[in-house]
């Protein structure tokens, strides 16, 4: 089976999230193959969970070094995540039976894979309903994330499904401004540390490599790079309630 690698893209929060959606719509229509891409969020954003309507009033003013911060929302469910010098990864797909939790695990064993070729090795949390009270999706590790030996939580996912279509995406930590990171969830909290140290730009090529790697061999597939065209962008940006 081919698929199709979309290649790293940094864009805002708006954006990406229509890119997601329109993805996953052109799949279940039969209009696209299977996809799996990369993305930084740019500028620093909070994205919502679909569901999630309770959050402190002042995120929709918060400034960062004469930036706006970007408040968006996901198609997908889950709690409140801050995207800021972290990585994202999507996939969409279809034709993976089971429940909820067991398509969770079917797509990341890409990612447990991936990570543990990078001398990471990561399992699933166990934080139970409790989480929907913390708006902070890293403040909890439930069975849909992935956690190190030590317990501290690396990669928040999310996910929808239409149909046959299942679109799930999640950020990986790499670092952190712990200032912001305090101030938007009262909190402090450092990123995992990871057992090599890479200028991001390096780091960040050579996490979506060794992923784009485990994804071929996780499900089998041809991977194909090709990004996204100038009628595609025309598609994603004139989606009603781009906003």
């Amino acid at each position: 089976m081919k698929w199709r690698l979309i290649p790293l893209l940094s864009a805002s929060g708006t954006t990406q999230m229509a890119i997601d959606r329109w993805l996953l719509q052109q799949h279940r229509l039969g209009k696209h193959p299977p996809s799996l891409r990369f993305y930084t969020w740019s500028p620093v954003a909070i994205s919502l969970g679909y569901h999630q309507h309770n959050f402190p009033d002042f995120w929709q003013n918060l400034t960062w070094e004469g930036k706006e911060v970007d408040l968006v929302r996901r198609p997908t469910g889950g709690r409140a995540v801050l995207h800021q010098d972290d990585l994202t990864y999507m996939v969409v797909t279809s034709g993976i039976s089971g429940t909820r939790s067991q398509i969770y695990q079917q797509i990341c064993a890409f990612l447990l894979r991936g990570w543990s070729s990078l001398g990471v090795e990561l399992h699933y949390g166990n934080t139970k309903r409790g989480y929907i009270h913390n708006p902070n999706c890293f403040g909890t590790a439930t069975a849909a994330d992935l956690v190190t030996t030590n317990g501290e939580k690396l990669i928040g996912s999310a996910q929808l499904i239409k149909n046959d279509a299942i679109l799930q995406h999640g950020s990986l930590y790499l670092s952190r401004d712990n200032t912001l990171f305090a101030k938007v969830f009262n909190e402090h909290k450092s990123p995992v540390k990871l057992p090599w140290q890479q200028p991001k730009k390096a780091l960040i090529e050579t996490i979506v490599n060794s992923l784009s790697q485990a994804a071929i061999d996780c499900f089998n597939i041809d991977l194909i790079t090709q990004p996204l065209s100038e009628a595609e962008w025309q598609e994603i940006l004139a989606q009603p309630n781009l906003k």
